[in-house]
């Protein structure tokens, strides 16, 4: 029997180069090689149309994002309210297959009473008025920071509204455990995120330079980096790069000081994974312990020694994947009592070990067997 799937994604999720729609990307990927029948719903507002999606979608169809401001003015968050077209309910009315709905963003339609016989899915990939409030806390600009307070009052509000799904597939078990507690009746799955990765490829024996790498357009990346330089690459000697998109002005005046920081902006696919490849130590920090960070799988599959803060790996069971160092100075002694060290055969089979739940096959067999 043929199995057919309508996902709502939030963005055109190609090309997979940002942490949302990385999951999106290779979730449909990996269904389409299952035999899965996708009927792909994109909201559009700035990534184009994407032929790429056409090779593992039956149909895609694109509806563009109302960026008003007036949709401010909502009681709904606005990246719930900008998310409604009433042709995208049409378009779900045109068969009866179950629908997954990726974010909270896309969720405007999850208790329409037009779909009150249809098995729906909800896709968490943060708790998001925590995610909200993080970002307003990381914020400097004022008006920025009240639009992300109340965004996050919006979307604390409209979470009651998971009631009307039929299942809930989250990223982290921390996740898990919160909307167990909130939707006790509810089917609650843990299901880490789809990612790039079809095995552990790391390199053998050791690298050069220590590498941190994030979105800095991002103010929790923002954040991140900025304490990292102050509190760590600046106290250590060894060779440093940050590499992410666009950083702006100020990453570049807290380095100026320090010779043997550089920053790599904007790199294609092929030159991050090297990057990513060849360095030594990979060194993350995060102040919000929120969903899934997908640059730490990115690291995981693909690099050497890692440090990181506790919150970086809040619910995910990786403890064992990472020198977990939650102050300046005990990730400056990790870096360098590791900077000698060579990474081996044997720490790569027990990463391999580790990685064995981030499996995008069984994942895809998993979701399909739920489903």
């Amino acid at each position: 029997m043929e199995k057919h799937l309508h996902i709502i994604s939030f963005d055109v999720p190609y090309p997979a180069n940002y942490g949302g729609v990385i999951d999106v990307f290779y979730k449909l990927k990996n269904l389409h090689k299952a035999g899965v029948k996708i009927i792909l719903h994109c909201f559009e507002y700035g990534r184009g149309e994407q032929k790429e999606l056409e090779n593992y979608c039956s149909k895609v169809y694109y509806y563009k994002r109302n960026t008003s401001f007036i949709n401010q003015f909502s009681s709904l968050p606005f990246i719930i309210k900008s998310r409604n077209s009433e042709q995208l309910i049409t378009n779900l009315l045109k068969d009866k297959y179950p629908i997954l709905f990726e974010g909270l963003h896309t969720c405007y339609f999850l208790n329409d009473k037009r779909l009150v016989n249809r098995f729906k899915i909800y896709r968490e990939s943060n708790i998001e008025h925590d995610y909200y409030s993080h970002l307003a806390k990381s914020e400097r600009n004022p008006i920025k920071k009240l639009y992300f307070n109340l965004e996050a009052r919006k979307l604390c509000n409209f979470q009651k509204q998971l009631v009307d799904a039929d299942l809930m597939l989250v990223v982290s078990t921390a996740d898990r455990d919160y909307l167990h507690s909130q939707f006790p009746t509810k089917k609650v799955e843990y299901l880490p995120s789809f990612h790039a990765f079809d095995e552990v490829k790391i390199k053998e024996g050791k690298g050069d330079y220590i590498l941190y790498n994030g979105n800095l357009q991002v103010a929790e990346n923002i954040k991140a980096v900025e304490y990292l330089i102050k509190n760590v690459f600046s106290k250590i000697q060894h060779p440093v790069i940050i590499a992410g998109l666009n950083p702006n002005a100020e990453i570049y005046n807290w380095i100026k000081p320090y010779t043997h920081i550089q920053i790599k902006a904007n790199l294609g696919e092929a030159e991050m994974q090297t990057l990513l490849k060849d360095a030594h130590i990979h060194c993350l920090y995060t102040h919000q312990p929120t969903g899934l960070k997908l640059k730490l799988l990115n690291v995981l599959y693909s690099g050497r020694f890692c440090t990181c803060n506790e919150e970086m790996l809040a619910g995910t069971n990786l403890q064992q994947t990472c020198m977990v160092k939650n102050t300046p100075s005990e990730m400056i002694e990790a870096i360098n009592n590791t900077f000698q060290q060579e990474y081996t055969p044997h720490l790569i089979n027990l990463r391999k070990q580790a990685l064995h739940a981030f499996d995008n096959a069984a994942k895809t067999q998993q979701l399909i067997d739920w489903i």
